[in-house]
């Protein structure tokens, strides 16, 4: 393992590696805990990835990059480096020549949800030309949950990266809307409101009514939500997420009034 943060920690953990695993990290701090959860822990990563057929890496998003120019020199040839990070696909691309040109074998994997609780059930994608290669690795490593999705890379990781913008997203609009409702003083109001008009749903039909809605109605919208705005700014809360409803209910609005005109 490459980065031994949360997700290592708890791979490690669940599955009772024990000393058949090699784990390096940059912190020094981090190695107490590779010897608690029973793994090796490595002083440099040339140690680590040595004699290694299977490598995870599992640094932070903005070290993917560094972590494969780092590690690919060490690599042992036709190693998988299943790279886990929550990278865009272009990044994960680019990692790939890297590793590949060092004569390893890339794997873009998907982690779709908190890796605690679910532990080693947590759910993978995998795609790139070694998808199915890797499956069986992780397979017998103790991973349950592996799905492959193509044999392009980037595939698995624009699934994830375009799924996080509704997911991040609605936390975020989340943030927004609580913060306003605590300085309204209406926050109980403002939910159970909401509990009133939710409406289950699988996700291709609301995707569908919202894009029609929106088409239909965006420039209504669009000003409603400028008063929003307007009302958030009131009670001095920043309306990040607001602004940008404006601009996505208005836009969607002007393409299907082209779209009418020209047909």
């Amino acid at each position: 393992m490459i980065g031994f943060g949360e997700a290592g920690m708890t791979f490690a953990t669940a599955s009772g590696w024990g000393a058949a695993a090699t784990a390096f990290d940059i912190d020094p701090a981090r190695r107490p805990l590779m010897k608690q959860a029973g793994v090796l822990p490595s002083m440099d990563a040339g140690k680590a990835l040595g004699g290694s057929s299977i490598v995870l890496s599992l640094v932070t998003a903005g070290s993917a990059l560094n972590a494969a120019k780092q590690c690919a020199n060490f690599l042992e040839k036709g190693a998988l480096w299943i790279d886990m990070n929550s990278v865009a696909p272009d990044t994960k691309r680019t990692a790939a020549a890297i590793i590949e040109a060092a004569s390893g074998s890339y794997v873009d994997a998907a982690v779709l949800a908190p890796v605690d609780p679910a532990r080693m059930k947590v759910p993978i994608l995998l795609s790139g030309p070694a998808e199915e290669y890797a499956r069986i690795a992780l397979t017998a490593l103790g991973f349950v949950n592996l799905r492959p999705v193509g044999p392009a890379i980037g595939q698995a990781s624009a699934i994830k990266m375009i799924r996080s913008v509704m997911v991040k997203g609605v936390e975020a609009l989340t943030g927004e809307m609580m913060a306003a409702a605590n300085a309204a003083g209406v926050t109980a109001e403002v939910l159970s409101s909401l509990d009133a008009s939710e409406q289950s749903r699988p996700w291709a039909e609301r995707a569908e009514y919202n894009l029609e809605r929106m088409a239909t109605h965006g420039l209504r919208r669009a000003e409603e939500m400028e008063e929003a705005v307007k009302t958030l700014r009131s009670l001095g809360v920043e309306p990040t997420m607001t602004i940008g409803t404006v601009r996505r209910q208005r836009d969607a609005a002007k393409g299907h009034a082209t779209a009418r005109d020209a047909a």
